[in-house]
């Protein structure tokens, strides 16, 4: 991985900027009206010394929830870390991933991306309605996503919830990302994306400045 080249002119500079920049994609995406931006052979060539992505996305390994696609996004513009149910902690790659990509990369946006239908924070929802623990690694990821949940109704809103708990996770546990937001570098965001119509609605926000 290289690190980042951004020029101080680059559109992105203003990381709510870059936010709407991203969301402006999923627009498209869901409108049927993408614009497949930076999939040419020369801008392939361009980043084969260098990259600058405007934003890191933590994702769902899900299938259907393709990060660049659904923001309609090119070669080099995002910075993608996928697990399933998108957890932050762990054994921390996740963590340090994004870290890399604020510290080294320069990015101006964080958003932890959820989705509806996801498998890992349904597994959550029946281990906290008594169903057994899942077998080998795969607990791990019931583990981090419980504390998102209501205890007495896991249901209730179970994906939105666990967004929220991410971005908290990741506020609390990263010093950079941290220090990032608080000096206006970068903005974090939490959103879900919808399987039936494409949108992606936004259940955190950027905190003010």
């Amino acid at each position: 991985m290289t690190e980042s080249t951004r020029t101080p002119d680059d559109t992105s500079a203003d990381p709510r900027a870059a936010l709407e920049r991203l969301l402006e994609g999923n627009a498209r995406f869901a409108d049927d009206a993408p614009v497949h931006p930076n999939q040419s052979a020369g801008h392939r060539r361009i980043l084969t010394g260098r990259q600058s992505p405007f934003a890191v996305v933590l994702g769902c390994s899900d299938s259907r929830a393709s990060v660049e696609l659904l923001f309609d996004q090119g070669f080099g513009d995002l910075f993608v870390v996928r697990n399933a149910g998108q957890v932050v902690g762990g054994h921390g790659s996740a963590q340090a991933s994004i870290e890399f990509a604020v510290d080294k990369l320069g990015v101006q946006v964080v958003l932890v991306l959820g989705h509806e239908g996801c498998g890992a924070v349904a597994a959550t929802v029946a281990h906290l309605e008594g169903a057994e623990p899942l077998p080998g690694s795969m607990q791990v990821l019931v583990d981090l996503t419980a504390p998102h949940l209501d205890p007495a109704d896991p249901s209730s809103d179970a994906v939105e919830r666990h967004v929220r708990g991410a971005v908290a996770d990741l506020r609390g546990m990263s010093e950079i990302v941290a220090a990032a937001e608080a000096e206006g570098r970068i903005v974090v965001a939490g959103g879900v994306y919808s399987l039936h119509d494409g949108r992606v609605r936004a259940v955190e926000l950027p905190a003010p400045r």
